[in-house]
């Protein structure tokens, strides 16, 4: 009877036991089939940087073409889902997959470091370029601030393998997913040692772990991940769980992001592709596995050296490194890459796409959703800003020290803010919104400062404006003399009383030269002819959100603005008169490859082509003669204009023909910089854009170019009349046609000048030394220009000897 029950309870239990691993089973089968359906990271969304031209003619290696695809993504695979290269003896082969960023296949051929041809493999016909896939920028995969970067196991190097089973799980590729003697080994350490010394989780168990359950230590938990590693091994290849496992573990952090597969960390640790990856940085990889932030290479290379020297030695004991292989690796240096996290992730531009996605797209959750966000950065560029802001940057810091202001003080860290794009489509190339991502994430490209005296060209442009305004009281042109002396304005029934730099006032100055040496107390009298409203209304349609009273001080740039809304402002002077509104996104595709948004540039005219020309010589004194004379003096020297900005931070903004740019430097708590924006910004701009026409895309800018109805005339500094054959000295001045002097120089005599650039007819030669040109009219269909007094002609009686003319000359 006894033997019956004891039958039925056992037959029970095995019932029971059999029910609780059939239900064990589906249960855990379904959780591993949701993660892995479509790919355990699925839910991945990728941000590219802008897709980099290639032409017939341009000079490459073969090795620069192929780096950069692995950059995107590329692999020799076929099965790759961005693309696959085949690599012959005279040229690449390039074959987009699904998830590239367009179809054309392409066959490209070099001879002697030069592209030679590019065959379209679609239709077999020649190109004369080609646009290659854009390089990835980071991928966010949650909200936890994670980057990642996909690998295949196919394109692991040997070596990596071979460090991580070495030091995480030697048996690997013959075990079941445990290892019974691994087991019985640490249960033995752990029993001598007399508490848990030796690890036996194989590299499935860490992953069935990681993916799937919570991290806390319990039996519960070990049952589970039994379970879930041998379901894991049946399902999958060894090839495959170990490619999971690498794009999954945690490998520490740089700045503020968790750094998560190896993928990501031979960019992060190593600014490499993860193919390229060598013996001794396999190791050191590997050896981060165990613990990522005592082994953090950067803080702690001492551990580091002492860790990747172990994994090294394990490798030889296990016959993958013979005793040269093993020397030569363990005197290696660790070789980190000197690149800060700007220059290889961009992080505060990335913060600044998701903030649009976030803003643009509400209903589509792009940090838990798998999207691929095509923006405008120009990874060679963003690279340039990385450097020339750290050059810069220990420049400022130097400064600072020596500064007077500064002396003896303990002062913060002052940061810095650059934004280059193009002017002519306001897509933005690069972008660094402060000094150090993982210190501060605030991004200083769109914090609100006062601009100074980068503002002060659209005071001029107002004033200027006037030459087209059939209500202005007088017609301001470059020649325009203004007198520099201590003012008082009168706004709102309340005195301002403005200050010059160094408190120094130089007299009689015409509009070109108050530019040039930025003097303030011109600026404010030009803002004053052309209506404190009229300037307000003219920095807003340049994008500008002025949230103050256009006053006097407005002429200044004492109202807060962002640097990347100065950067747009500017794209008015570099495009013509055409606002281009800054954007950094171009192109989002949801995971079937549907277009969710596509960019189209926003455009509008602000000011006329012949105002823009003229501010734009103007800005162009300003860098051979004026406060922006350090771009020449350091080694700039391509068409540009510039201007520099000292409020409480200092500035600078200027372009060529094809890249704009700002930089702010300043203080976080709104302290006094005490260094000019030519001494602060201006080297940074220098440094940067010296970099950037080194790539082909900005190399040789265009000299700017007059649009039709402006005229180049011949111009006596002295008298601000038209040039004579016997003046000392002549300055060719550009005007508005109908705007330019109507008198010859009536100081030194002679013949006058027959021809003046920009007019259909020369003028006519006249010998009297006060025979005037009779002026073009415009030949652009404009406001008519408002009637100026005639000046009248001096009777011979009257005229007066040398003295008496050049004393005329002051008054």
């Amino acid at each position: 009877m006894f033997g019956k029950a004891a039958i039925g309870v056992g037959a029970v239990a095995i019932l029971l036991g059999a029910g609780s691993l059939a239900y064990l089973h589906r249960r855990y089968s379904r959780l591993i089939d949701e993660k892995l359906a479509g790919g355990p990271f699925v839910q991945t969304s990728q941000i590219f940087a802008a897709p980099r031209t290639i032409a017939v003619g341009d000079a490459m290696e073969p090795g620069e073409l192929l780096s950069h695809l692995r950059r995107a993504g590329y692999g020799e695979s076929r099965a790759n889902r961005v693309g696959w290269y085949h690599v012959r003896s005279d040229a690449i082969e390039i074959f987009p997959g699904r998830d590239a960023w367009q179809n054309e296949a392409a066959v490209v051929r070099f001879q002697k470091s030069r592209i030679v041809q590019i065959v379209s493999a679609n239709d077999h016909t020649e190109r004369t370029q080609y646009q290659v896939e854009p390089e990835l920028v980071t991928s966010l995969s949650d909200r936890n601030r994670e980057k990642r970067r996909l690998v295949n196991f196919e394109d692991l190097p040997q070596v990596l393998v071979q460090a991580v089973i070495s030091a995480e799980d030697k048996r690997f590729f013959h075990h079941a997913g445990f290892d019974p003697l691994r087991i019985v080994k640490a249960a033995y350490v752990d029993l001598r040692e007399g508490r848990k010394q030796e690890g036996a989780s194989t590299l499935s168990m860490q992953l069935a772990r990681s993916f799937w359950l919570h991290p806390h230590k319990t039996w519960r938990r070990k049952i589970e991940e039994l379970f879930i590693t041998v379901l894991l091994e049946q399902r999958l290849t060894k090839e495959q769980i170990f490619e999971y496992y690498c794009n999954q573990i945690n490998l520490g952090r740089r700045g503020s992001f968790a750094v998560h597969g190896f993928g990501q960390a031979a960019q992060a640790f190593f600014g490499k592709d993860v193919r390229q990856i060598n013996l001794p940085e396999a190791a050191m990889l590997a050896g981060l596995i165990q613990s990522p932030s005592f082994y953090n290479p950067f803080r702690h290379p001492e551990r580091m050296q002492e860790r990747r020297n172990l994994i090294l030695s394990m490798m030889r004991q296990n016959g993958f490194l013979d005793v040269q292989q093993y020397q030569a690796a363990a005197e290696a240096p660790l070789g980190l890459s000197p690149g800060s996290l700007e220059a290889t992730e961009a992080p505060y531009f990335v913060d600044l796409v998701n903030e649009e996605l976030q803003a643009r797209f509400q209903d589509h959750d792009f940090k838990a959703g798998s999207y691929r966000i095509y923006t405008t950065l120009d990874i060679n560029l963003q690279n340039a800003a990385s450097e020339a802001v750290r050059v810069g940057m220990a420049n400022v810091d130097d400064l600072l020290k020596k500064s007077r202001r500064h002396r003896g003080k303990e002062i913060p860290e002052a940061q810095v803010a650059l934004i280059a794009l193009s002017p002519q489509t306001g897509e933005v190339r690069a972008l660094i919104g402060g000094r150090n991502y993982g210190t501060s994430q605030l991004n200083h490209v769109t914090a609100k400062r006062p601009p100074g005296s980068i503002f002060k060209p659209f005071v001029y442009a107002a004033a200027l404006n006037t030459a087209l305004s059939p209500d202005a009281r007088e017609v301001v042109t470059p020649v325009t003399r203004i007198m520099d002396e201590p003012t008082t304005f009168w706004y709102d029934e309340k005195p301002y009383e403005p200050e010059n730099f160094g408190k120094e006032f130089h007299g009689e100055v015409t509009v070109r030269q108050a530019l040039a040496k930025s003097i303030n107390i011109p600026a404010v009298k030009l803002a004053e002819i052309a209506g404190y409203e009229k300037v307000a209304a003219l920095a807003r349609e340049a994008g500008m959100t002025l949230d103050t009273a256009p006053t006097p001080a407005l002429a200044l740039g004492a109202h807060g603005v962002t640097p990347i809304e100065m950067a747009g402002a500017w794209t008015t002077l570099g495009n013509g008169g055409y606002y281009s509104k800054p954007h950094w996104i171009s192109l989002v595709r949801a995971q079937d490859g549907s277009e969710l948004y596509r960019a189209e540039p926003e455009m509008r005219q602000v000011l006329d082509p012949r105002i823009t020309y003229m501010m734009v010589s103007l800005l162009e004194e300003v860098t051979r003669s004026g406060t922006a004379a350090g771009i020449r003096g350091r080694g700039f020297t391509l068409p540009a204009a510039g201007k520099t900005g000292t409020a409480h931070d200092g500035w600078f903004a200027g372009f060529t023909q094809n890249l704009l740019c700002i930089v702010w430097v300043g203080f976080d708590d709104y302290r006094e910089l005490g260094l000019e924006g030519g001494k602060a910004a201006l080297p940074i701009w220098t440094e940067f854009m010296k970099r950037a026409v080194k790539f082909k895309e900005y190399r040789s800018p265009l000299p700017f170019e007059a649009p039709e109805g402006v005229v180049v005339v011949p111009i006596d500094p002295l008298t601000g009349a038209i040039a004579s054959t016997a003046c000392p000295r002549t300055v060719n001045e550009v005007f508005i046609a109908g705007t330019e002097p109507v008198k010859f120089c009536y100081l030194h005599g002679g013949q006058t000048l027959s021809y003046v650039s920009g007019w259909d007819q020369p003028v006519a030669s006249a010998t009297s030394t006060h025979q005037a040109a009779a002026p073009r009219p415009d030949p652009v269909a404009k406001p008519p220009l408002p009637e100026r007094p005639a000046q009248q002609e001096e009777s011979p009686a009257k005229r007066r000897g040398f003295f008496g003319r050049l004393l005329g000359v002051f008054r």
